[in-house]
């Protein structure tokens, strides 16, 4: 098989950059530690590929509502049989070992860095958020330690000066202040939480509290828009590799529709032909991909 080249691999997922004329916007409200938030990326990912023509999705932090007071009040064993129940549950693996190895007091440097990165733009902050949750979640590193986050904007491509400097500055503390702004004007009280806008008619929103499926999300842009909506093709798969880097068995098998057992047979071919390294973890398994020359 010839390899993609990036313009091509970039042409499949176009639909679902932000842009002003789509309808819809989402507010996805998000807590850094929240194991369920992390369970959502399968769901997130095949919602953008299949009607991400339809709606932009604007993350908003809230790490201070449940899982600081959460930390707080329960002992490290429950937290641990949280997540590891979370994994189970979700198929996106999360190591509750880290509550005891690395027990996080509070989520406000991870939020705070978030929020930095974001001042470098839109797709900065999503590719540090997404970088933090597999350290944190996959590799158990403590993301209240200074030099880690570093290190993950470093991994990601970020200015890593003029991040030092914003994760002190007054805009970062400011837009972290507008996200937690927004979460108590909204009234979200758990975590995850996505409240779908109407750009179009400008009625309030619709508030999804909780993980529910991914059928129930498509339900409500359709409700949103008031018609039936058309999924746009899934690209391929090597297309999906190489544009998102490191996904799960259970990203690919909720993307493609597949049973996982069925995605581990699919993704051996890539094996052999060196596409993608294999990456066990602690519940499942993560596929890198390897970049070939453009």
């Amino acid at each position: 098989m010839t390899s993609l080249r990036t313009n091509d691999v970039a042409q499949f997922f176009s639909h679902c950059h932000a842009n002003a004329k789509k309808p819809l916007e989402i507010y996805m409200f998000i807590d850094p530690i929240c194991p369920e938030c992390w369970a959502l990326e399968p769901i997130v990912k095949k919602l953008k590929i299949e009607y991400g023509r339809f709606f932009t999705l604007r993350y908003i932090v809230s790490g201070k509502i449940n899982t600081l007071n959460r930390s707080k009040k329960h002992k490290p064993l429950e937290l641990a049989k949280v997540w590891e129940k979370t994994a189970s549950r979700t198929g996106m693996s999360c190591d509750g070992n880290i509550w005891f190895e690395h027990p996080i007091s509070s989520p406000y440097s991870a939020s705070i860095a978030i929020k930095a990165a974001e001042l470098q733009g839109r797709k900065s902050g999503l590719r540090f958020l997404r970088k933090l949750q597999e350290v944190l979640f996959l590799e158990k590193q403590n993301i209240d330690d200074y030099f880690v986050l570093l290190s993950i904007a470093e991994s990601v491509g970020l200015d890593l000066e003029e991040f030092r400097e914003d994760l002190h500055s007054n805009c970062a503390a400011k837009a972290l202040q507008c996200d937690m702004k927004i979460t108590s004007e909204m009234e979200i009280s758990q975590i995850p939480s996505l409240v779908f806008f109407n750009e179009v008619d400008g009625e309030s929103g619709l508030k999804i509290t909780g993980m529910y499926s991914y059928e129930t999300y498509v339900k409500v842009l359709e409700e949103m828009l008031q018609t039936k909506l058309k999924p746009s093709q899934t690209p391929p798969l090597e297309a999906f590799l190489k544009f998102y880097q490191f996904v799960a068995t259970k990203e690919i098998a909720v993307v493609y529709n597949m049973e996982e057992v069925d995605v581990e047979r699919e993704m051996k071919k890539y094996l052999l032909k060196q596409t993608v390294e294999k990456v066990p973890v602690k519940h499942g398994t993560f596929w890198r991909y390897k970049n070939p020359a453009d």
